[in-house]
């Protein structure tokens, strides 16, 4: 009997990897978007028109008073966890046009904790639960519409805080 929990616990770790290693080897992410299905990106005809769902392309728009620009704050939830609070300047959630063409002024933001993508945000407000103990940097990015990082004059719009997590 302890051969076959064995042998089964053996089987389930070396399937768990093989199906990890598939699965990021054909675009698919552990946030549920997956890179290489049109259909993630608006279909067929938009993947066509956007070019391509990348991360790493930039819309960089000129310094001044309608820029965009991004202040956080991170506060202890009563109950459990911290709550973000993003206030955006000169820019729009538009969760509606997410994976479309850019429009000046609105798009989603990106959250990063320790530098590790952890959600999209379509809105002002996101409960984080389960924070590493310790020190933890929590960095919020403003993103256009094709998810293309938003930037300033060269400079990411993007806002950084650390707290410490008991």
């Amino acid at each position: 009997m302890s051969r076959s929990l064995a042998l089964f616990a053996i089987g389930l770790v070396f399937g768990g990897g093989i199906g990890f290693v598939t699965a990021a080897g054909n675009g698919i992410t552990f946030d549920g978007h997956d890179h290489a299905d049109p259909a993630q990106h608006g279909g067929a005809e938009h993947h066509a028109e956007v070019a391509a769902h990348d991360h790493s392309a930039i819309v960089n728009v000129s310094a001044g008073p309608d820029a965009p620009g991004l202040d956080v704050a991170v506060t202890k939830d009563p109950m459990a966890g911290w709550n973000l609070r993003v206030t955006p300047q000169n820019f729009r959630f538009a969760p509606e046009n997410a994976s479309t063409e850019d429009r000046p002024g609105e798009g989603h933001a990106h959250v990063y904790i320790n530098g590790t993508k952890l959600a999209r945000l379509y809105g002002n407000w996101l409960h984080l639960s389960d924070l590493p103990t310790g020190k933890v940097e929590v960095k919020v990015s403003l993103n256009a519409n094709s998810h293309s990082m938003l930037m300033v004059d060269g400079t990411p719009v993007e806002a950084r805080i650390t707290i410490d997590n008991p």
